[in-house]
Order: C-alpha cells, then structure tokens, then sequence
C-alpha cells in the first residue's frame, strides 16, 4: 500500500516517516536513489510502500519547495528569526539579512522579540515600530507569556528557528518540548547527542506540522541580487509609487518612490538605514559577479 508522508529522521540507511494518518513508520529507500544522486532529506514529502515482512519502502521523494543546507532540511514554510528584548541588544542588521534570506527561499520570515519579561524599552519600541509590516511574536521563554501564540503560529507548519546567540532560541525550543532538554547551543546528555556526539537533524511533530529540533542554524545569502528582487523582500516598499527610473536603489535617485514612505511613517528609518547598507553590498557584488 503506497502512502505519503513527511520524513522525521534519517540514521544510517533507516529513515523514519510520520504517514498522513499520523503513524511513524520506518523506512528503507529504494537502491534507485544512490545511483540518481538523491538523497533523502529531513522535510521532505515522500511515498512509502508497507511490506508486513519487514522495512517499508521510501519509494519516491516528491519535488521541494527549497532545501536549506546546515542542517539539510527541506520544505521549510517558516522561519522564526529570534532577536532578544534586553540582552544581547538585537542585532537588527542580521534579522534584516534573514528576512531577506527567508523570502528569496520561499519561506516566511517571523521577526520574534524573546525575554521581554526583562525587555529593554528602547527595544520593544524599535521593534514594534520597524517590523509592523511582518507578523511578529513577542514572547518569554522564561514566563512562557506569548509561548500559546507562538505554538498557535506553528501549526500545520514545518518550522526553523534562527538569531544570533544567547537569544533564546533553545529555551522557546525547550518550552515547547520538554523532552528535547536543550542546552544552550547544544543538546543535553539526556537525550545521548550530548557535546562532541555527530548530531543529524530531526523534525519533532508538532499540531499538524514539525519543528526542527536545532537552533544551531544557518542561511546563506543569495551572492548575486538584483535590485528589484531585493525590493520583492521588503513589504513596506509595496506601497510606493512607481520611481522615476528603473532599477532605482532608493538611495540618491530623483524622484524616487520609496524615499516619501520615510516622511508618510511607512518605512521607519533603521530600517531604510540598514536597507541602504544591504543594497550597497548587493550592487558591489552585481559589479564584481564575472571578476
């Protein structure tokens, strides 16, 4: 009996599958695999076939939606960018830069601003105001205050968490699932993938969709952008009137259409700074693409 499913873990040549009917069942891929090259991925959407003697069959890989690479996962809907509320001060520049890797992946980006039971205001305030064109979360991972509409956000989603460190990544990892046991940036020795141990990355189902159970995650940018797919990842600049010239940076240009939303209070002004800091970058890499 062929059925699909979402693959959960793989260890050696064994991966186990959450089925649509919610068992988990073990799986052997098809020897077809290693001759084409492919290899079976946390995330991905597969068809297994049952065989009551033994194993069952992971017998195809249906296409992806993206396939991020440390740690391989695939098919990831969202990415919950965690940035802190007191200490660390937020690194807004890096959440900007993985918002803007999130959207060219074809993955919702989910600015989440973590211990405001201890929130410097200066940082609420920022946060509040500059990224009020996401959906945003703001939660504690030591009160559990805003953990009920975080789980509500990742239902029937395959979810990743990033940020800089000391954030709080593993503590909202761990207020979500107890038995994970996560240290800060590595696993506990409870779950025997302690320090030094080679860790692979497993999907903890969650509400109808499934969570990564690492924070220990990185993106990598696009290395070459052009201007008006960078423009694709800022929402604000949606409602711009057309600019003058095309391919405009938003930056020295005449008549530009994004610089009014700056006076209008539609595009705050750290986020207009940075941008123009990430543009700048993007158009030396345009420059030098073929050195």
């Amino acid at each position: 009996m062929m059925e699909q499913g979402i693959l959960l873990k793989g260890v050696g040549s064994f991966y186990e599958v959450l089925t649509e009917s919610g068992e988990r069942v073990t799986s052997k891929a098809k020897g077809a695999f290693r001759r084409e090259g492919l290899v079976p991925t946390v995330g991905d959407r597969v068809v297994i076939e049952r065989n009551p003697q033994g194993y069952a069959k992971l017998c195809e890989i249906l296409p992806r939606k993206n396939l991020l690479v440390r740690p391989a996962v695939a098919n990831v809907d969202q990415l919950l960018i965690v940035v802190s509320a007191s200490v660390p001060e937020p690194d807004w520049l890096l959440l900007d830069r993985l918002i803007i890797s999130a959207k060219r992946m074809r993955i919702d980006p989910v600015p989440v601003l973590n211990k405001i039971d201890t929130a410097d205001a200066s940082a609420l305030e920022q946060f509040r105001t500059e990224y009020q064109a996401f959906d945003t979360l703001e939660v504690s991972a030591e009160t559990h205050e805003g953990i009920a509409a975080l789980s509500v956000r990742l239902r029937g989603r395959v979810t990743c968490f990033a940020g800089q460190s000391a954030v709080g990544k593993s503590s909202l990892l761990n207020a979500l699932f107890p038995d994970l046991n996560l240290e800060t940036g590595e696993l506990s020795r409870k779950t025997e993938r302690g320090r030094h141990t080679t860790r692979h990355a497993e999907l903890w189902p969650f509400e109808n969709g499934a969570v990564l159970d690492t924070p220990g995650f990185s993106m990598f940018e696009t290395e070459c952008l052009e201007q008006n797919e960078l423009d694709a990842c800022y929402p604000e600049f949606q409602n711009a009137a057309p600019c003058r010239f095309p391919g405009c940076m938003h930056v020295s240009e005449p008549d530009c259409g994004v610089k009014p939303l700056l006076t209008l209070g539609e595009l705050s002004k750290g986020r207009y700074e940075r941008y123009k800091e990430i543009a700048l970058d993007y158009q030396m890499r345009r420059k030098h693409r073929y050195d």
